[in-house]
Formats: structure tokens, C-alpha cells, sequence
């Protein structure tokens, strides 16, 4: 069952009861607008958000909704609620999951997944429901309701058998995710479909526990491979990195198209959190991610995937809030899937990286937007980055209105295994316009330290500078900081535009 509609430069999501609506920010919209959103015609409400959630509708009716602004329509378009739907509680017979927190329920939830038509919705009722891996599948619905946790465990066997999936730029073989939605296939569209996940409980795995029982399994499983290779390995961010690629993600989705997530909170997948990989029409919004002191622990990567967008979301991660990419050489080179039309909108970081591009882009990244963010308390702030071997390109990215520990355009060094492309990547036409940038970043450990607030550096080959950037009413905040907040090497056509300076202080 359908319930993601776009015309006339509206989005929506719905379900029998409520409609969410949102929108790209107007080229021309200040720091702060307001919008009106009319129904049938009737003002409804007004917002400063680009994006509104109607509630209390009427099953199977049809609304007509407006959104207006100073500068004109927004646009318009008209939705028809869904059917309500029946509710399958996984609580009650036949499945009898038991939510104590220590009966394993793997083959009882993965029954009333199993059963869900696209007229039911698994209902997951207050309780802490211990299980393994599940297998989602088209057309299904999950609600858990505040106080429900569906918890996976810290047992690598529960996580078993291993799947084709993806993982830093390169297809391989990883552990099974606590949620698997699709089957991998770079050369074939989507084989899962409209999905959603929603309500006001928790999604959570085994996180640290289980990673470092995954990694020690493969650590030994590939004691050999480690020994012979030992100058890959001096190359790798530490002695984990390649044995932990076969870590779970928390919720996999492959081949998958028209995915919502709306209101959980999802926390301490063993490595990724939400992994979207050849997919398109992903949605993710009023949600909170959770993977503080998970290694390599992002919150939201979509990769070579496309239509994805991101609002109204809390992140507290070990690594990355947002990864954007696309595939490591020389693979991604050959498969050439690139990541684009990603939104990435009202959001805010309590601690982690902050939102990342790269550094596996060799299939390509472009047409990402971020406005109205918060990532003023993260290690990188926003970053673009690659290596010299990568190949492909990074290129139209707008970030607008947002605060920011800092800005890094780059390349980088490390996770720079695999055969190099015959060229470097392109890095060129972004723009920041009106953003904040203080010139600090937090650490692991939780200190703060001063950085320069924007960092722009190509690549030493003639044609493979970063190109074209822009920087428009910027305020750089002054924290005692390197003498030089602004630095560039290896680029071509950067304009700055209306910087000024300011007194700074430390983000709570």
C-alpha cells in the first residue's frame, strides 16, 4: 500500500489518520519564514518549519492541502488517507511474544511479520521484547507504542546467516541487521517496497557488546588473511576496521523503495544505525539516534540510493549523524550508482560527527540539501571528503542556515585500500549561505578544541582542485582559536562573501 505522494513541490506521507508534509526551503526564503498550511481551502495552521504534520484525519478521506509562504505557493497537492488498518499484537495469540526482557521471541515476531498483509500493522504493545534478526518484506507495517523496545541481543548467532550486503564502499558478506528489508543487487531495482516503521518506541540492538564479539570471531576467522596482509592492515584506521566490516547495521534496507520512518528512536545498532544501499524514496523523520561509545557507530548513511530525506531528527552517535555515499574504488567506480536528491533538514546533533560526505563517493554524490541544522556539538561538523583514489565526484551541495562546529571541504588518507581510479575525485559547486561556524570541535572523550572554521583542500593534480565554492553571510565565532580560521589549498574559484567575526562560546 502506497502512502508516500509528490506533485508540485509537496511530499507527503500518510497514514489513515494523519498527513506529513514537507518541502524544500525557498531559494529565496530568509533564515526564518513562516508558512501557512490551508486544507480544503481552510487556513489549518502556520509553521517556521519546512514541514507540518496534519493529525486526527478521517480514514479513506480525500484532503487538499496548500502550503503558501510570502514569496507565493509552495504548492499543492491532495492526498487520500489510508484504510485504518487491522492491528496484528504480537503480545496476544497466536504469536504470545513475551516483552520481560529475557524471553528470546525471534520466532514469534518473525510469524506476525510473516502474516502482516498490507491491511494489517504488527503492533508491539509496552514491553521489552528480546529478539534475533527478522526479515521484513513489501507492503507491511510496524508500530511500537511509547514503552515498547524491540531489543535485538548481544549473541552474534542470533544474527546469523550472513547476507549480501554492503559495507564502506565495498559488497560483501555481513552478519544479518536486527531489521532486513531487501535483497542487494547493484544492477537490478527495488524487490522491497512501502514499508513503514513508526511510533513512539525503541529499536535497539547489542551494540558495543556485540561488535567486539563479532570482530573477535573474525579476527580469528581471518588470522591468516591479517597476517599476510599486514601492510593493509598499518593502513586501516586500527586493528578493527577490517575485521569489524561484517558488523550488522541496526535496520538494512537493500533494493528498497518507499521506506518510512516516523517518531522511534533507534539506538546501538553494532555498527550502522539505518542503511539504505540501492534505494530510492527513503524517509526519516521525527526520529532519535542513538550510538554514543559504538565504534564507527553512524546514525543515517544512505548509499548509492536516491530520494532520501531527513528531518526533524535527534542524533547522539559514535561516528557519523549522516554518511552520504557511494561506493569505494574500484568497485564503486565500476558499479556507478550515485546518491542523489538527498534533503537533509531540521536536524541536531548532541555529540558525534556531525553530517559527512564520503569518503567512499566513487559512484558519484550530487543535488544534496541541508538547511536549518544544528551540529554545532560534533568532530567534523560538515565534511566532504575523499582520497586520491577514489575517483568520482562530490559536487552541488547547498547547505543553508545552519550552525556548524566547522566546514571541511578535503581529502583525506586513511580507509585507502583498494585499486586507485584513474583520475582523483571532482569536488566542486558547493555553497553555504548564512551559516555559523565556531571554529571548535568535541572530541571522543568529550573535549572541546579549536580548528579552523572552514578547510578547503583539493587535490595537487591540474583540474582536481576543489572548484567553485561559495560562502555567503558567514559568521566565523572567535575562540582563541588558530590565527588562521580560513584554510585553502588546492582550489579554484572560491568566493567569501559578507564573513564576519564574532565573540564565541562553547556549545553546551
Amino acid at each position: 500500500m502506497e502512502h508516500y505522494f509528490s506533485q508540485n513541490g509537496l511530499t507527503a506521507c500518510y497514514t489513515d489518520t494523519a498527513i506529513t508534509l514537507f518541502w524544500d526551503k525557498p531559494a529565496a526564503a530568509g533564515a526564518v519564514e513562516t508558512y501557512t498550511i490551508l486544507r480544503n481551502d481552510t487556513v489549518a495552521d502556520t509553521t517556521t518549519k519546512t514541514h507540518f504534520t496534519l493529525e486526527h484525519l478521517l480514514p479513506e478521506t480525500e484532503y487538499t492541502l496548500f502550503v503558501q509562504w510570502r514569496g507565493g505557493g509552495i504548492g499543492e497537492l491532495t492526498v487520500r488517507t489510508t484504510p485504518t488498518k487491522h492491528w496484528l499484537d504480537v503480545a496476544a495469540a497466536p504469536y504470545n511474544a513475551v516483552g520481560d526482557g529475557k524471553t528470546m521471541n525471534t520466532a514469534a515476531l518473525q510469524k506476525a511479520i510473516d502474516d502482516c498483509t498490507e491491511n494489517e500493522c504488527v503492533f508491539f504493545p509496552a514491553g521489552v521484547y528480546l529478539t534475533g534478526a527478522l526479515r521484513l518484506h513489501s507492503n507491511m507495517e510496524l508500530y511500537l507504542e511509547e514503552g515498547a523496545v524491540l531489543q535485538g541481543t548481544a549473541d552474534p548467532e542470533d544474527y546469523l546467516p550472513r547476507i549480501p550486503s554492503r559495507f564502506e564502499g565495498t559488497e560483501m558478506e555481513c552478519y544479518s541487521s536486527l531489521l532486513n528489508l531487501g535483497t542487494l543487487d547493484h544492477a537490478a531495482g527495488p524487490n522491497c517496497e512501502n514499508v513503514i516503521l513508526r511510533g513512539k518506541g525503541t529499536i535497539a540492538s547489542g551494540g558495543k557488546l556485540l561488535a567486539s564479539r563479532i570482530i573477535e570471531s573474525e579476527r580469528e576467522r581471518l588470522k591468516e588473511y591479517l597476517a599476510q596482509n599486514a601492510d593493509l592492515v598499518s593502513t586501516c584506521e586500527n586493528a578493527d576496521t577490517i575485521p569489524g566490516r561484517v558488523r550488522p547495521r541496526l535496520v538494512n534496507m537493500s533494493n528498497c523503495r518507499n521506506i518510512w520512518m516516523q517518531g522511534l528512536t533507534f539506538a546501538n545498532g553494532a555498527s550502522w544505525n539505518l542503511h539504505m544501499i540501492y534505494s530510492d524514496q527513503i524517509v526519516t523523520d521525527h526520529c532519535t539516534i542513538k550510538s554514543d561509545g559504538v565504534w564507527n557507530g553512524d546514525g543515517w548513511d544512505p548509499d548509492s540510493s536516491t530520494n532520501c530525506t531527513l528531518f526533524a531528527c535527534e542524533f547522539c552517535t559514535g561516528d557519523d549523524a549522516v554518511a552520504i555515499k557511494s561506493g569505494k574504488n574500484p568497485e564503486g567506480n565500476v558499479i556507478n550508482r550515485p546518491t542523489k536528491h538527498i534533503r537533509v533538514f531540521d536536524c541536531h546533533s548532541g555529540f558525534g560527527h556531525g553530517i559527512c560526505i564520503g569518503s567512499e563517493m566513487s559512484g558519484g554524490v550530487e543535488d544534496v540539501k541541508i538547511w536549518d541544522c544544528n551540529m554545532s556539538v560534533s568532530t567534523s561538523g560538515l565534511e566532504i571528503k575523499a582520497t586520491k583514489k577514489r575517483g568520482g565526484y562530490v559536487r552541488d551541495v547547498e547547505v543553508r542556515d545552519c550552525t556548524l562546529s566547522h566546514v571541511m571541504v578535503h581529502s583525506v588518507g586513511y580507509n585507502d585500500d583498494g585499486i586507485g581510479s584513474a583520475v582523483p575525485p571532482i569536488l566542486e559547486n558547493f555553497r553555504y549561505e548564512r551559516v555559523t561556524l565556531l571554529g571548535r570541535y568535541i572530541d571522543h572523550d568529550h573535549l572541546w578544541h579549536s580548528c579552523p572554521a572552514i578547510e578547503l583542500c583539493g587535490f595537487d593534480v591540474p583540474g582536481y582542485e576543489v572548484k567553485n565554492v561559495r560562502f555567503k553571510d558567514v559568521v566565523l565565532e572567535d575562540n582563541n582559536g588558530p590565527a588562521q580560521s580560513i584554510q585553502m589549498q588546492n582550489c579554484q574559484n572560491v568566493s567569501l562573501e559578507n564573513i564576519t567575526v564574532q565573540a564565541g562560546t562553547q556549545p553546551e
